[in-house]
């Protein structure tokens, strides 16, 4: 896995998280135990810190990045979907972030919230907890979502980094 230190800029990884070969990780990243960064993703910490907590899988093809000043912040058991970015923002514990959404600088999706695929939430908007947040621009459906309703994903991907820590090789 290609991991980079950047002036003093380390990354910190959880021995117990997985990070693909595929996926690059660059500079103030920290990854949290039992999480999950897979092939393709990209988490460049080059400006600013960017914490993934634990048990929080960051799907294929993702993009973390921070602006300028700022920090990226994913809370723990949260699913940030294939090709998701996200840059300058604040993810709270136990969301689902949708394939192809972007999360603009200055934003906030509070706990157990949903970003819908594709939706892009605009720069400064909060999320409600348990909300939805749908569309271009993003626009809120409160209380959309059940408590506990990403809890068997969560724990699928966190067997499945498990499953490529023990099992994956190159042929």
């Amino acid at each position: 896995m290609p991991v980079y230190a950047l002036d003093d800029l380390v990354p910190e990884i959880s021995p117990d998280a997985y990070v693909a070969p595929e996926a690059v990780v660059i500079g103030a990243v920290r990854i949290g135990a039992g999480s999950s960064v897979w092939p393709g993703a990209v988490l460049r910490g080059d400006y600013g810190t960017i914490t993934v907590g634990e048990r929080t899988s960051v799907q294929d093809g993702a993009v973390v990045h921070v602006a300028s000043g700022t920090s990226t912040s994913i809370g723990s058991e949260c699913t940030i979907g294939h090709v998701a970015h996200l840059e300058g923002c604040v993810v709270e514990d136990g969301c689902l972030l949708g394939s192809g959404c972007v999360v603009l600088p200055g934003a906030v999706v509070r706990a157990g919230a949903l970003v819908g695929a594709g939706a892009v939430v605009p720069q400064g908007l909060e999320v409600p907890p348990r909300a939805m947040a749908l569309g271009v621009p993003a626009r809120i459906r409160p209380d959309a979502v059940a408590p506990g309703a990403f809890a068997e994903g969560v724990r699928a991907y966190v067997e499945n980094g498990r499953r490529h820590a023990r099992g994956l090789r190159r042929l």
